[in-house]
């Protein structure tokens, strides 16, 4: 089984507009798993969405300014 925990896009719309989206399980999610793995996802949802979530607002302010 395969799911998606943690992802980050850049993209363009329908309308052509280049965006970048982040999207991450909410740590309510971490019921899901067991109490053996449930350490290891919140660890990485924690530190990959820190080093995401700079990113997005990085490249947001970018596009914006442009």
């Amino acid at each position: 089984m395969r799911g998606n925990l943690i992802s980050f896009q850049v993209y363009f719309d329908s309308k052509g507009n280049l965006m970048t989206e982040l999207s991450k399980l909410p740590l309510e999610g971490l019921s899901l798993f067991n109490d053996a793995d449930r350490p290891y996802v919140k660890k990485i949802l924690n530190e990959a969405g820190l080093k995401l979530e700079g990113l997005h607002e990085y490249l947001q302010k970018e596009l914006q300014a442009l």
